[in-house]
């Protein structure tokens, strides 16, 4: 693993977590911007 000294500086237990927090945060602004910026996201979404 390339970046495999991160864990010597960040616990497991606190750096995953807050690394899929922020994936999961991202893609949902990501996904809340596209919704309420386009008339076809909607209609996808609604079928």
């Amino acid at each position: 693993m390339n970046q495999g000294r991160i864990w010597c500086v960040v616990s497991p237990t606190v750096g995953l977590p807050l690394f899929l927090g922020a994936v999961t945060a991202i893609s949902l602004i990501i996904h809340f911007a596209v919704l309420s910026n386009t008339t076809w996201f909607a209609a996808f979404w609604g079928g």
